[in-house]
């Protein structure tokens, strides 16, 4: 899978406890098993406090 869309993504973030910065997605993802595509995703996010999914999915969506 070349690909991850926001619903993939949420996948390996569940229990994220937000708001949470970036470097925390990527930790979270990675220790819920997230695979290189997932993690080149969210590695593409910008540097900034994400307050909910919501937010962490618009970002994915429009990169």
């Amino acid at each position: 899978m070349s690909q991850s869309n926001p619903i993939q993504i949420q996948k390996y973030l569940s229990g994220v406890d937000y708001p949470v910065s970036k470097r925390q997605l990527l930790e979270k993802a990675r220790d819920n098993g997230a695979g290189q595509d997932v993690l080149t995703a969210l590695e593409k996010l910008p540097e900034r406090e994400y307050n909910g999914p919501n937010g962490v999915s618009a970002e994915v969506s429009g990169a």
